[in-house]
């Protein structure tokens, strides 16, 4: 890729000395002079050097020499247009290259005049590890960094559990990490409620474990018929022979491989393995529904809500769609599609690029696929006809809320404080996010209190660390405000005090100007009679069965359990370290053999150098190492 001649938003490349900059039809107009015939990515921008939009060309000067002529185009291509003062390419060896480039700007840039996928959640999986002699069968997001067998994605966690949870009944496959693994004497409770064979203690055979693993893979790979006339026999085997216990195991494993069978729903008899998305759009808004088919069983559903201005054809939000979902996921077989895309031979081929086969891009008009396909357009119908619902109740909330305080305007975006602690130890502080759809997750965000100069339980100096860290960057990142990611509102858990010392750190920060409400339990601390402090303002209270008091509590709510959870989890992970996490060179794999063969971290401690060398994976200079940090540091 090469970039091309630069411009800048001051001039266009025709302007004269002196003359107003050229903007609009009449810049673009100039600045298609400066283009070849070459496919790439073009950028417009604003006259801050805003990116509006990005596109591809399979031909630059053609494709952009489009918008150079006035009443062709929609009303919102129209805006962008008017708004344009400088444009940007970069060249790109072929077409293909360009509609990657042009799908991670997007990604990265989130320009105002495209269609965005807001939604970017990864997909868990289910992995059988290969790497022990013993496999585990566990849950996996992110990176496929761990030696085994992968399986997936589905579509959240809930589907993952779920058939996780029928699948350790079947086939009776440990879910313990390996250092539980090797350092276990007795059965834990999951061999107790039959859902493990107890290999830890022994209680199965090598070959007998290997075959449920075998079997375990056979039917996440879709070959389930097999596994259950092979269960059918064993328990008729043991129910002639009058082992009736033998017989009910075998019994209730082939009834837990029913209702896994069941939960999945569609289960397509000819559509091996595929994506299914439907899009339907009202209302100036859009709802993507997306089916996982894998081993040709359902694998689970999920929806996508794309920023759209509604002048959008389908096709074009679906490329959109289509294009940065599959940026950074692997693509399956087969993409199955409700509508067309402009140019579906072109997104084939950069799929193909991505995974290293043939991808294939269909839309069916009649079969098996076609009814799959009219299965994700009802789905995504009526989920947007729920979101439009909850986004209307969502609105007259918040405008509520604006009423209620005296605001300047409808908040578009809530942010809500709070702090978990024990007297002071294991501190975090957690903010979450409402707007116009509800509750933000993905802009969610914790703070690990990292304060040493902090009086433990310190609430009015933790608050003052997580708000100047969180205004300090939006300082830095969106000084002039207009990225959307500054609050209206700032919900603060506490009374008078709390909002005073939060409005003395906002005004030394220099945002003073944003206003805040302090939400306080009020007579006897019962819930519905709470009190609101605002600055310069008397204490006020909202009457007992007002909706906006009911929204209020559910934000606060929603804070305590986001703060407590957060506090939580540290709190689990303190508890699970040892002193050989601070050893330079210990890693996880280094740790559990080090655990397995001393028993402690104590007993490491210690341990002589002729005794750790005896430990599997430890060197003569990593015994000297870890001999010498224990002794060092006492």
């Amino acid at each position: 890729m090469t970039d091309a001649p630069d411009t800048t938003p001051d001039a266009g490349p025709d302007a004269k000395p002196g003359a107003a900059p050229l903007t609009g039809y009449a810049y673009i107009a100039s600045f298609v002079k400066t283009l070849d015939s070459s496919p790439g990515v073009y950028r417009m921008l604003d006259g801050e050097s805003r990116v509006l939009y990005v596109g591809k060309a399979r031909n630059l000067k053609a494709r952009v020499s489009n918008y150079s002529r006035p009443g062709q185009h929609s009303g919102r291509i129209a805006r962008m247009i008017r708004e344009t003062q400088a444009m940007m390419v970069l060249t790109t060896r072929t077409e293909t290259e360009a509609l990657l480039l042009e799908q991670n700007l997007i990604k990265q840039l989130k320009p105002r005049y495209n269609v965005l996928l807001r939604d970017d959640k990864s997909f868990p999986n289910i992995l059988v590890t290969t790497g022990h002699d013993w496999p585990q069968i566990k849950k996996h997001r992110g990176a496929k960094t761990d030696k085994g067998d992968y399986y997936g994605p589905f579509a959240g966690a809930g589907a993952v559990n779920r058939t996780l949870n029928q699948l350790q009944r079947v086939f009776l496959l440990r879910n313990c990490t390996d250092q539980d693994f090797e350092t276990r004497t007795r059965p834990c409770l999951q061999y107790q409620i039959k859902r493990c064979s107890g290999p830890c203690c022994g209680l199965v055979s090598a070959e007998d474990y290997k075959a449920s693993v075998r079997d375990a893979q056979a039917f996440l790979s879709g070959r389930t018929k097999g596994i259950q006339q092979t269960l059918a026999a064993e328990m008729a085997a043991a129910s002639e022979a009058m082992e009736f216990e033998r017989a009910a195991a075998m019994r209730d494993r082939i009834k837990a491989l029913t209702q896994v069978q069941t939960a999945q729903g569609i289960n397509p008899k000819h559509v091996e393995e595929a994506d299914i998305i439907g899009l339907h759009i009202d209302g100036g808004q859009a709802c993507v529904q997306v089916f996982f088919i894998r081993a040709n069983q359902n694998w689970g559903n999920h929806d996508y809500y794309p920023r759209i201005s509604g002048e959008e054809d389908p096709s074009e939000v679906m490329e959109a769609f289509v294009g940065q979902f599959y940026s950074d996921r692997e693509p399956p077989k087969m993409v199955i599609l409700s509508h067309g895309l402009d140019s579906d031979d072109l997104m084939a081929d950069a799929l193909a690029e991505k995974l290293g086969r043939k991808v294939d891009i269909i839309v069916p008009q009649r079969g098996e696929k076609a009814e799959l396909v009219q299965g994700a357009l009802r789905n995504a119908r009526e989920s947007l006809a729920r979101k439009m619902s909850e986004t209307a109740t969502q609105g007259r909330l918040l405008k509520g809320v604006s009423e209620a305080f005296d605001l300047p305007k409808v908040p578009q975006r809530v942010e809500v404080y709070d702090n978990s602690h024990i007297q002071g130890a294991f501190a975090v502080g957690a903010m979450v996010v409402v707007g116009p759809d509800g509750f933000e997750k993905n802009q969610y965000r914790k703070f690990n209190i990292r304060g040493d100069d902090l009086t433990p339980g310190d609430d009015f100096g933790m608050m003052k660390e997580v708000l100047t860290r969180r205004f300090q960057r939006l300082l830095k990142e969106d000084p002039d405000r207009k990225a959307g990611t500054w609050p209206d509102l700032l919900l603060i858990d506490g009374g008078a005090g709390q909002v005073s010392a939060v409005r003395e750190i906002m005004e030394a920060l220099g945002v003073g100007d944003v206003p805040m409400v302090g939400v306080a339990k009020g007579i006897d601390r019962d819930a519905g009679k709470e009190e609101f402090h605002r600055t310069g303002k008397s204490v006020m209270a909202l009457r007992h069965n007002d909706p906006v008091l009911y929204f209020i509590q559910r934000m606060r709510d929603e804070v305590h359990r986001f703060a407590i959870g957060t506090h939580r989890a540290k709190r689990a992970k303190a508890i699970g370290a040892t002193p050989l996490d601070d050893v330079p060179g210990v890693g996880a794999t280094r740790k559990r053999a080090l655990l397995a063969h001393f028993g402690s971290a104590k007993a490491v401690a210690r341990a002589n150098l002729s005794d750790l060398t005896a430990v599997s994976g430890i060197s003569q200079s990593m015994a000297q190492k870890i001999y010498d940090y224990f002794h060092e540091n006492g």
